[in-house]
């Protein structure tokens, strides 16, 4: 099978009896012996009924409004021998900041 490229520098995919750009619409009266199969997979909603994140609170004052408590969560965002990134989100204005230890 082979690979048909627009001018564009885009790939050709089968659009029915033709081939058509991707990216620029183009196409072309060139049929292909080929099928695209795409697959989606079902995803789970997560929904907040009171849009409250179930993370912990401490008290951190805010940049942006100066409100006095904030939601945290820690991530590994360095190397595994170096602290982990500590993230905040102001309660009030939903502010995201991070500190590093």
């Amino acid at each position: 099978m082979e690979i048909n490229f627009c001018d564009c520098g885009s790939i050709m995919v089968p659009a029915g009896d033709k081939i058509q750009c991707r990216f620029c619409g183009k196409t072309v009266n060139k049929k292909m012996d080929a099928k695209i199969v795409t697959q989606k997979e079902k995803q789970d909603v997560i929904v907040f009924e009171n849009n409250e994140p179930d993370l912990p609170k401490t008290e951190k004052q805010c940049d942006h409004c100066g409100n006095n408590e904030a939601y945290f969560w820690l991530i590994q965002t360095r190397a595994s021998d170096e602290p982990p990134t500590q993230f905040f989100r102001c309660i009030k204005c939903r502010h995201v900041w991070r500190e590093y230890k």
